[in-house]
């Protein structure tokens, strides 16, 4: 660990950071809306991005700082079981294919900004969209709190801020700097400030990862090397557990665990707020169905990033915090020029998520909790006014989370938050596809699942906690260990399908659906098709 500040490399850092301070702030002019005061506008772009802005924000928005940390960070720890990540991208895409353009098409026929909002709509209950809307916020909080783990750790590999002992405030006064500039462009920008940043940010981590891929192994002696000193790390016995650290091929008794863990991940993915807000930015459904053949190019990238894993085994990196593993190889192996490169890669890596994260929070809480509980006759401009400083509220709450708890806990429930927002996939996916599901069963198998989800995880345990210790449990009926999430959504669609039996044979009443089945097919060219804005918000004309 480097006991001094990098200079060089601090300078390559704050060089990147405020080029993309000057870029957030100036994305406010960047297609500039007529009416700027509507959430379409500061909290979607005005639904104007074509297919590589959309890739790119979309890139910025799923490949984070913390998965360029973290990822290479469980290979490191624990072997291939942590490649996990790699699958799951790859099954996400077909999935999204089937249901993102459906979700787009009638977003945009009615004017639907958030999930909630269309949960809302196709099942008339506010009640489930509530329900939508609260775990996508309590989801997305310990994920932006993540992305300041990202940037905590760069900063603590270039000596920034001192050590331990240093005072809190100066400690962390590099970090509070970076979200108050970020907060006051997203405020100011909105989304069009992550979208714009985003091709920095995915630039920076492509050349960062082809040099890597050639230029570390080439130092190391090769690959061969490489995975000889991660076989012969990964053999040895962890003390804390009895058992080997890890292994290069996961064994039988994780395998369960490997596949149910991708699989609920595929599945979780895309029903994280911020995934949403950057699919409904989005000016076409074509635009969508095009981004879902040509993002698998991230996974190529995620792919290459995990062997930096096996690459800081090799290199000798030995540190006892693993998220600081990989910067902690870049500052190694690299030029400090380079290295850098690759910290302002790492902590623009954070800003792009973390501002999405934040926009798509407030406007969950802004449309589904303010307007349709607190003041149904809000304005557009009133809503806006709600959403940026409920997206300034989230930002610190994230930033409170970290520097007053302990990583490990905001990792945890981080892990918590994937097992939650599974749990919206049957009303979200499955509306789309049928409104034969009762509002009512919907509810309760959501309160099911997470009632599971959250029980079931508070009882695992790891070498360091006594609570939240992972996502994985064994799983009832079949004895292996799985997923967590997975099992709850499976217990959450069985509780559904047998209550909506039930409230179906009682005629319990059912919500009325605003929608109509040509508005899940439509395009923003087709004729007469126009976002329709909800009764209380026709003022936004004038």
């Amino acid at each position: 660990m480097n006991d001094g500040v990098n200079g060089v490399a601090l300078a390559v850092f704050i060089f990147f950071f405020v080029l993309v301070t000057v870029m957030g702030f100036l994305a406010a002019r960047w297609r500039k809306a007529a009416n700027e005061h509507t959430l379409d506008e500061w909290g979607l772009g005005g639904r104007s991005f074509g297919t590589w802005v959309t890739w790119f924000l979309l890139g910025g928005d799923l490949y984070t700082a913390y998965t360029f940390v973290a990822v290479p960070a469980a290979i490191y720890a624990a072997g291939a079981a942590g490649f996990f990540a790699v699958p799951y991208t790859i099954l996400v895409y077909p999935l999204i294919f089937t249901f993102l353009p459906r979700l787009w098409s009638v977003s945009h026929k009615h004017g639907y900004v958030t999930t909630s909002d269309f949960v809302r709509g196709r099942f008339g209950s506010k009640g489930l969209s509530l329900a939508v809307a609260v775990t996508g916020i309590l989801a997305t909080m310990p994920y932006i709190a993540l992305q300041l783990v990202g940037i905590q750790a760069v900063l603590d590999v270039m000596g920034v801020g001192g050590g331990e002992n240093t005072n809190w405030f100066i400690k962390d006064l590099p970090l509070l700097l970076a979200f108050g500039v970020l907060a006051a462009y997203t405020y100011s920008s909105g989304l069009r400030a992550p979208a714009l940043i985003a091709f920095v940010k995915d630039t920076l981590i492509y050349i960062v990862i082809a040099v890597a891929i050639i230029y570390i192994p080439i130092k190391l002696g090769g690959f061969d090397e490489i995975f000889a000193s991660a076989q012969e790390a990964h053999s040895e016995t962890n003390p804390a557990t009895g058992a080997p650290r890890g292994a290069l091929v996961p064994g039988e008794a994780g395998q369960w665990t490997y596949a149910t863990l991708a699989l609920g991940s595929a599945l979780a993915l895309f029903m994280y707020p911020h995934s949403i807000t950057a699919t409904l930015s989005s000016r076409s459904r074509e635009v969508i169905r095009r981004n879902t053949t040509i993002l698998p190019l991230y996974s190529l990238m995620l792919g290459l990033l995990a062997l930096l894993g096996f690459m800081a085994i090799a290199a000798g990196v030995k540190v006892q915090n693993g998220q600081l593993a990989i910067p902690q190889l870049f500052e190694n192996m690299f030029p400090d020029w380079f290295a850098g490169v690759a910290f302002a890669a790492i902590g623009i890596g954070a800003l792009v998520p973390a501002a999405i994260m934040s926009i798509a929070a407030a406007n969950l809480f802004t449309r589904n909790i303010y307007k349709d509980f607190i003041k149904p006759d809000a304005t557009p401009k009133q809503e806006t006014a709600v959403s940026k400083i409920v997206s300034l509220l989230v930002k610190v709450g994230a930033l409170v989370f970290v520097l007053t708890m302990d990583k490990t806990v905001a990792i945890n429930f981080q892990l918590l938050g994937g097992i939650w927002i599974l749990q919206t996939f049957p009303a979200l996916v499955g509306g789309l596809f049928t409104r034969w599901f009762h509002r009512w069963a919907l509810i309760g198998g959501w309160a099911v699942g997470m009632i599971y989800g959250t029980v079931a995880a508070y009882g695992v345990a790891s070498p360091t906690q006594k609570h939240f210790g992972g996502s994985a449990k064994e799983i009832p009926g079949i004895g292996e260990i799985g997923y967590i999430g997975l099992t709850a959504f499976v217990i959450n669609v069985l509780v559904t399908v047998v209550l909506t039996f039930v409230m179906r044979a009682v005629k319990a009443p059912d919500g009325v659906d605003e929608t109509e089945p040509r508005d899940y097919t439509a395009d923003a060219g087709d004729p007469g098709v126009q976002v329709e804005l909800p009764p209380a918000t026709a003022d936004s004309k004038h």
